[in-house]
């Protein structure tokens, strides 16, 4: 007989870790083999030996049976399971304890660095066979290589039972975000109207985060068929196409990405898409089908494109950049506003509101006279935002007028994160008005703030001699849109 190193082949399996034992999984680059025998064949002392180090148990068959062997091995599995060590390739641990309660015979489970790679190698697909206890058992569905610390883990259409914000997130935005003045925080696996209620109101808490807009970001069919409620809610929306598609038949993603880009483009927020140009994470050009997504994106009404790996860890991240700008240019010029406009408001329908009605005339104006640029003199940055709702096919020069308020202590102004709020909106470019010439200043003031836009759209090239401009401002009780024509 010979001495025997086994590996299990079977079904992998999913030991919950409930308590992560505090020696790191991988105390040593260098491994270490132990020879399971009468005096480490105990639960607890297999369960001491991993925990000192040991990776990869040793059977030797030159002495003993094969029962007894087995019942050393039966041991082994117990204190796998005790420590939650990974002694053989077909045990995977996990942090989240309730996934044996959440998940049925059928169900799909993704496992891997798809969603930090975009190579579906990197990423194993596991189709649960059956629940025992705390253990999750699957069959492996592709080949996959897993390498590297971090990995994700979606279940495919599964309700988990897990708080949005959770107390690390909130630690996190109460550390680094309230003192950086966050414009954004993206809610990652926003599900209900409610996560984004939750969400706000401990933003209140946070002195100047009161301010700051909340992004849904939409990764599974829960918050898929709580959408409308959920964009009722948000200030905005990204569509995370790696994880939709995972919880999603892939036939059926482009069909909710149009569909929901539609709802925030009536609902006049900003809409994100994710995952376009994924190849360029490795490489200076995208595949001709990414360059055609990101046309379809702006198309279908997006406001922006995120780029996550692209430009976290890519090679090439300006290129990247430089590259998706240029297809947006390029799909921008196709893109049929006047047809958009007629659909955006029929969607309205009458009577509109005073803003409203305002917005849409500014576009139509700029539209008919060919404007060169709107000027729009906001202090909320909400009439900019709806005149962007009508996708004019000009720039949008987006003066926002600082506020001037007091706490009893000292008087300040806002305005600045209602300007780089707008930066995330299509077609608006902001410009924050000198905090001398409040909001509540006189006319001329206004003309002055006026003279201050037409001249920096000079300086930047997109207004020139004889170029007509549309104004929209307020003017006391009221609003107006003017058509300004240039002389030199």
């Amino acid at each position: 007989m010979h001495s025997t190193n086994l590996l299990l082949e079977e079904p992998i399996r999913m030991a919950s870790i409930l308590e992560p034992s505090k020696t790191s999984f991988f105390p040593a680059m260098t491994k270490i083999v132990g020879t399971l025998g009468p005096k480490s064949r105990s639960v607890d002392t297999i369960s001491a030996c991993l925990k000192a180090g040991m990776s990869v148990a040793r059977f030797d068959f030159s002495w003993g049976d094969a029962a007894y062997h087995q019942e050393t091995l039966e041991n082994l599995k117990l204190a796998i399971k005790s420590t939650k060590k990974l002694s053989s390739s077909s045990l995977l641990p996990i942090n989240f304890s309730g996934l044996a309660k959440a998940v049925t015979p059928g169900a799909t489970i993704f496992v891997g660095q798809y969603l930090f790679t975009g190579s579906e190698t990197t990423s194993v697909w596991l189709e649960v066979s059956e629940v025992k206890g705390d253990d999750v058992v699957c069959i492996i569905k592709n080949t996959a290589t897993l390498a590297g610390s971090l990995f994700t883990l979606h279940c495919s259409q599964i309700h988990i039972d897990l708080p949005t914000l959770s107390d690390e997130d909130k630690d996190v935005i109460r550390k680094w975000g309230a003192p950086n003045k966050i414009d954004f925080l993206s809610l990652s696996y926003t599900r209900h109207a409610e996560d984004v209620r939750q969400a706000r109101e401990f933003l209140s808490k946070l002195g100047d985060l009161s301010q700051t807009q909340i992004f849904a970001k939409i990764e599974n069919v829960e918050g898929l068929n709580h959408f409308d409620e959920i964009l009722a809610e948000a200030d905005g929306i990204i569509l995370s196409r790696g994880n939709l598609g995972i919880d999603l038949p892939p036939e059926k993603v482009f069909l909710f990405q149009k569909s929901a880009l539609h709802k925030c483009n009536m609902a006049g927020k900003p809409a994100v898409v994710t995952r376009v140009v994924d190849s360029m994470t490795d490489n200076l050009r995208p595949t001709r089908a990414e360059a055609t997504d990101v046309a379809n994106a702006v198309l279908d009404g997006s406001d922006a494109i995120l780029l996550g790996a692209e430009t976290l860890r890519g090679l090439y991240p300006v290129e990247t950049i430089s590259t998706v700008g240029r297809i947006c240019a390029e799909a921008e010029k196709v893109f049929n506003q006047d047809l958009y406009y007629k659909r955006t408001v029929k969607y309205v329908g009458e009577p509109m509101t005073h803003l409203e009605s305002i917005a849409s005339s500014a576009v139509r104006a700029a539209i008919k006279v060919k404007a060169s640029v709107i000027i729009c003199f906001t202090s909320s940055g909400r009439a900019a935002r709806l005149i962007s709702k009508y996708r004019p096919s000009m720039p949008v020069l987006s003066v926002v007028i600082p506020r001037l308020k007091t706490n009893q202590l000292r008087w300040s102004f806002t305005g600045a994160f209602e300007a780089r709020q707008s930066l995330i909106v299509r077609g608006l470019f902001p410009m924050l008005a000198d905090p001398r010439h409040p909001a509540e200043s006189t006319s001329a003031t206004n003309e002055s703030v006026l003279k201050v836009a037409l001249d920096h759209g000079k300086a930047s090239g997109v207004i020139k001699s004889h170029d007509r401009v549309v104004v929209c401002q307020k003017m006391g009780d009221s609003s107006v849109v003017k058509i300004i024509e240039l002389e030199d």
